[in-house]
């Protein structure tokens, strides 16, 4: 198995991740392949004349990227997504920033299931000034130690 079980997810760990620089061509392929055509995200002389004074990435972008960057934290050892809460965006991200997303353990708890529990991840994601441009709690679930639990043990 590939990355932590339920018992190493303290509460209050962190683990951070790599950093991905977003390019043009990410955005441009995101944006066309979930079909958005929103001027802020293709079209810089638009955007421009925004409060944003230029293009942003897409908040579903960002959401999947960093979620994507947690995923060595347990490749084999998550066994789904139970909700998506709080989710906040913070500072805009445009193309050619650089994020990286550090996993907070918020909380943890046993399930009726004794091969697994419930673990609340928060995830900081962060550009390369170190602005936070988006947070969010995850609840999962994720499997316990092999042995734990079972009959006998």
């Amino acid at each position: 198995m590939t990355g932590h079980y339920w018992e190493d997810f303290e509460p209050g760990r962190r683990f951070p991740t790599y950093g991905r620089t977003i390019t043009e061509g990410d955005l441009s392929f995101f944006c066309a392949f979930v079909g958005y055509h929103v001027p802020l995200f293709i079209d810089e002389h638009a955007a421009r004349k925004t409060r944003f004074g230029g293009r942003i990435v897409p908040s579903g972008m960002i959401m999947a990227i960093s979620t994507a960057m947690t995923e060595s934290l347990y490749r084999d050892t998550m066994l789904g997504q139970l909700s998506i809460e709080n989710g906040r965006f913070l500072a805009p991200v445009r193309p050619g920033d650089t994020i990286r997303t550090e996993v907070e353990v918020v909380s943890r708890r046993e399930s009726k299931d004794a091969t697994r529990g419930i673990v609340v991840f928060r995830d900081h994601v962060t550009n390369q000034d170190g602005v936070e441009v988006f947070s969010v709690d995850k609840a999962t679930l994720v499997a316990r130690r092999p042995g734990h639990g079972a009959p006998g043990a």
